[in-house]
């Protein structure tokens, strides 16, 4: 993240030397038995390490063994390669210290031999690293690896196909970091941008899911025009493929959403039912079946239609909601009843749902529809009750408006710097373009020299070659040596900014809130309770500047993309509560957009149930909650360091019978293995 305005040397020398190096690497790796050795040992390591039928610990071993040998190889293309395959093993082996580590080799390597796709590489490592944790990071590394392969998009020395479809991954990656901060003018560039690119791979992939992205982006740029013809593109795109079905059903829900908020009411029943008419595609996706009937009832509610009929088929949504524990589905509906109830007077039923809202939205962060509910309880409760939720109303309202303008204000930042340090290198590469023709000029000329001369000055030209080469190495090595100390100034500055904002604001803010505590535990003088006001707002603040620096946002166009941040909000808000250390990692292979909603909601309950059973009983000072994706398997494993259990309370315990039973309803196995004193480990595996 921090190595950007060093590739200003190497994308310019790239393109002369990145073919040179490769032959350099087969003859090394050919022509020297121990190099070969341990590449095939290399090799070897790495397949094991890739090898699901082997134990984690056993992979983990073969993986440290592949990178230590690694190490020991010359610096060349063959080594950023074996670097960039352990990166992702390690990974994948959720040991993301040590794939950052290798990354950090990674580029300083790439950066060394002049390799721009290995430095592209390592940037779209630290996104991958970045995107679920630091926003803003993981966006100046995605746009800094966009930058390198657009540079490269007129060379010769690449397989074009190839770099296309890693091009069009990277802008996708980027397309979903715009869209949460709701920079949709940006977003829709990359989208179009990543389109082209798929198209001239030949690989189309992905691009059903980029018109879906264009739908979206148009619909809340509220050209619903444009909008319905990206979703027909995305059915259209998705024909004859594994996904057909899943992008039928979804765009036209989406179709069907657009014609509702042009108030096109038969339309959009007419769309919500075509999806509706998969009836095998919903078997065992009722979450996906219960939204297209609440959508279906609530334009029917704004159409005028049969009240009875309408109230029956919110009802019928809600039950199927609430039988798979829906959260996100389950805020909607209440909001669509309370605004039914309205409409017909009952004003206590109104509230009723819109305090259902109010209790639900905020364990899914559908900030948008707990705005709504603050809306519907200001208009159905009493004046006094009405203005506190107009407060609230007020008070959430400010705070999304402000942390959207400081995320968007930080992108635009990054994208100008970025730009200008474009500049700047194309500045640079131009001249190190001009020193270079000049030097094979000057090789070309001594050429010419050493063959009209050759058989008198045999020995004195072949002195002066090789004092030519060594100066053109110094040249290059003190060009290498000057950008990486300017870059290491920005690392250092930017590390500044770092440490004043979590070390400075945080630890001032939260000293104050220690003495206040202090003095409320010591003084009784009445002021007590208008200091823990204090306190509470204090905290409040600690929070908000938490999320400013690390929280991701939330995605609510998409439901299904943000069952991890649910999963991940429950483990954070229970731990938190019985001021627990925990740890939750989520394996990126998993397409939780395609897993069955059952399934999801059963290992939902399954964490929930554990987490409760450790807190009631392991006496545990931390938890580790992992997902990991292994032979079609989803494997989630939960690991306490308690006082464990004897193996007979398995039998016993309800909450274990209960996990039991969730297990055996998805076809799966789970093993829970403890001994007193020495923590338990809940391990579930389910087929996809």
């Amino acid at each position: 993240m921090t190595k950007f305005s060093s590739n200003s040397v190497a994308v310019s020398m790239s393109f002369f030397f990145l073919v040179f190096l490769m032959g350099c690497d087969k003859i090394a790796i050919d022509g020297n038995n121990e190099a070969k050795i341990k590449s095939n040992l290399i090799e070897e390591y790495i397949a094991k390490s890739n090898d699901k039928t082997m134990s984690e610990e056993d992979r983990k071993i073969n993986a440290h063994n592949a990178y230590n040998l690694a190490r020991g190889l010359e610096d060349n293309f063959y080594k950023r390669k074996k670097y960039g395959e352990i990166s992702k093993i390690y990974r994948k082996l959720k040991i993301h210290s040590k794939s950052k580590s290798v990354t950090d080799e990674m580029l300083d390597l790439a950066v060394s031999i002049g390799d721009s796709i290995g430095m592209a590489k390592a940037y779209v490592n630290y996104g991958v690293f970045y995107r679920n944790t630091i926003l803003d990071s993981a966006y100046i590394n995605f746009n800094r690896a966009d930058k390198i392969y657009k540079s490269l998009e007129n060379s010769n020395s690449y397989n074009v196909a190839e770099l296309a479809f890693e091009h069009g991954s990277i802008l996708l990656d980027l397309v979903k970091l715009t869209r949460k901060i709701k920079d949709y003018g940006e977003s829709e560039d990359y989208v179009v941008r990543a389109i082209r690119k798929f198209e001239t791979s030949g690989n189309l992939k992905y691009v059903p899911l980029s018109y879906n992205n264009l739908g979206i982006i148009a619909q809340q740029l509220e050209r619903y025009d444009d909008a319905i013809l990206y979703y027909e593109k995305a059915i259209e795109h998705a024909k004859n493929t594994p996904k057909e079905v899943f992008y039928a059903t979804q765009s036209y829900n989406n179709i069907g959403t657009v014609y509702k908020s042009l108030k096109k009411y038969e339309e959009a029943k007419e769309s919500y039912n075509k999806a509706l008419s998969y009836k095998s595609f919903f078997g065992n996706r009722p979450k996906h079946y219960a939204r297209l009937l609440d959508n279906l009832a609530y334009v029917q509610f704004l159409s005028g239609a049969d009240s009875n009929e309408t109230l029956d088929l919110f009802n019928k949504t809600l039950r199927i909601r609430d039988s798979v524990n829906d959260l996100v589905g389950l805020s909607t509906n209440h909001m669509h009843l309370a605004e039914f109830h309205k409409s017909k007077g009952n004003d206590s039923l109104a509230k009723f749902h819109a305090l259902k809202v109010e209790e639900v939205a905020p364990i899914v962060n559908n900030n948008v529809e707990l705005l709504l509910a603050y809306q519907m309880l200001m208009e159905v409760t009493a004046s006094g009750d009405g203005l506190s939720y107009a407060q609230k109303h007020i008070k959430l309202n400010d705070s999304l408006i402000k942390e959207e303008r400081a995320y968007t204000n930080k992108f635009a930042r990054i994208k100008f710097e970025t730009e200008e340090k474009t500049e700047e290198i194309a500045a640079i590469s131009r001249e190190n373009q001009l020193l270079i023709f000049a030097i094979l000029g000057l090789s070309v000329l001594f050429l010419l020299g050493y063959v009209i001369f050759r058989q008198q000055q045999s020995n004195k030209e072949l002195l002066f070659e090789q004092k030519q080469q060594q100066s053109n190495q110094e040249i290059y090595r003190l060009l290498l040596s000057q950008q990486l100390k300017l870059e290491e100034g920005r690392k250092m500055e930017q590390h500044r900014m770092s440490e004043e904002l979590h070390d400075g604001v945080l630890g001032r803010l939260f000293g104050v809130r220690l003495s206040l505590d202090g003095i409320n535990q010591r003084a009784n003088d009445g002021f007590t309770e208008s200091r823990n006001v204090f306190i509470d707002e204090l905290k409040s603040i600690e929070k908000e500047i938490r999320l400013i620096s690390h929280d991701l946002g939330t995605d609510t166009l998409s439901p299904d993309i943000a069952y991890v941040d649910v999963v991940e909000s429950l483990v954070s808000d229970l731990c938190t509560v019985h001021k627990m250390e925990f740890e939750f990692t989520n394996d990126e292979n998993i397409d939780w957009e395609t897993i069955d909603d059952q399934k999801k909601v059963n290992l939902f309950r399954i964490i929930q149930e554990s987490l409760q059973n450790i807190f009631k009983h392991a006496q545990a000072k931390s938890v580790k909650i992992s997902f990991d994706y292994v032979d079609d398997k989803i494997n989630l494993t939960i690991l306490d360091d308690g006082i464990g259990f004897k193996s007979s309370k398995v039998k016993r315990g309800i909450g274990l019978k209960n996990i039991t039973s969730r297990v055996t309803q998805m076809n799966g196995v789970v093993d829970f293995i403890s001994n007193q004193d020495a923590g338990t480990k809940v391990s579930v595996g389910i087929p996809i």
